[in-house]
């Protein structure tokens, strides 16, 4: 058993030895593998000054047949052409802009002229309106209470609208007080605002009045509603109005809309019972809540001052020149 161990293990030797054995007895007869020869004496020195060709008589060319060592010539190079910030700086003008159209080329000219019609008459130059009743309420006083509303009517399109915009308030059980009519034509002056110019007539008690009216309406930066105005009377009075809202979003449903507006005079006006300057001012906030954002009630409070002269008319008149209300009503529109 041991001797057959024995010749087992050097059977196993023997195979992984014969590759590198075979590997080395075959490189002498490989072609171009021949092994160096054993080093003998050294060999006397080959003169080569004779066949040597003298560079300096043959020029840098002739010393090198076929190698061109100066740089590349880029102008004699026709496929190597400057693209980019490799090109010369210039002041040509740019090209014409296209003034056709690229379809028209392939389809009747007539249709595609149709069809853009049809495109901008859907992307900006169609019509429509809306009807918003921005305030419409029951207003709780310490004396009488009272009613209150302000809204507007628009038609057109994105640059040009026909606007109407009513308001006025009242006591329940006594005469109206003050309503006014405005008609106005609007213009778009920039994505946010339009300038408007038109007519205006009160209604209530005092003398009628008709004004004509110029003001500007729009979205203010962080979407602030403003609106102001400035009128002229057939009797030569100056009015102005500023008013401001903004609805803060509580939930997707519940907004709470701040409201401020104010009403100055150039000049005393005892039949209309407005004195000169700053004739009255609103602060309210209203808290509504949207079934849908088209109908909306609401609750709030609103506070309402007359300074100047114009409060010495209210108090000669047996009214106070301080008011605050508790107010419910309605926003909605269509």
């Amino acid at each position: 058993m041991k001797r057959l161990l024995s010749l087992l293990a050097a059977g196993s030797a023997f195979t992984l030895a014969s590759p590198s054995i075979a590997q080395h007895s075959s490189m002498p007869g490989m072609p171009g593998m021949e092994a160096p020869a054993e080093p003998s004496s050294p060999a006397p020195a080959e003169d080569h000054s004779a066949h040597a060709p003298d560079h300096a008589a043959m020029g840098h060319d002739a010393a090198m047949p076929g190698m061109d060592h100066s740089g590349p010539d880029m102008a004699a190079m026709p496929d190597m052409q400057a693209t980019g910030t490799a090109l010369p700086a210039g002041n040509a003008p740019p090209p014409p802009v296209p003034s056709d159209h690229y379809a028209d080329r392939f389809f009747p000219a007539a249709e595609m002229e149709r069809a853009r019609d049809i495109m901008m008459m859907e992307e900006g130059a169609s019509q429509f309106g809306q009807v918003l009743l921005n305030v419409f309420e029951y207003q709780a006083h310490r004396r009488d209470d009272g009613y209150r509303w302000s809204g507007e009517a628009w038609y057109g399109g994105d640059i040009n609208r026909l606007w109407l915009k009513s308001e006025g308030e009242g006591a329940f059980g006594g005469n109206l007080e003050t309503a006014e009519l405005q008609a106005l034509y609007s213009r778009a002056i920039d994505p946010y605002f339009n300038l408007q110019a038109g007519i205006r007539q009160d209604f209530g008690r005092g003398p009628a009045r008709t004004y004509a009216t110029i003001g500007i309406e729009g979205l203010a930066p962080g979407f602030f509603e403003l609106e102001g105005a400035m009128f002229l009377s057939s009797k030569g009075d100056v009015l102005g109005r500023f008013e401001g809202t903004y609805d803060q979003r509580i939930t997707q449903r519940l907004i709470f809309q701040p409201r401020l507006e104010m009403n100055l005079s150039a000049q005393d006006i005892p039949e209309n019972a407005v004195g000169t300057g700053l004739t009255d001012i609103e602060l309210g906030g209203r808290l509504r809540y949207e079934f849908s954002r088209q109908f909306a009630p609401y609750i709030g409070v609103s506070y309402t001052h007359k300074s100047g002269t114009t409060a010495r008319f209210a108090r000669a008149a047996g009214e106070d020149a301080d008011a605050l209300s508790l107010v419910a009503g309605l926003r909605f529109w269509l």
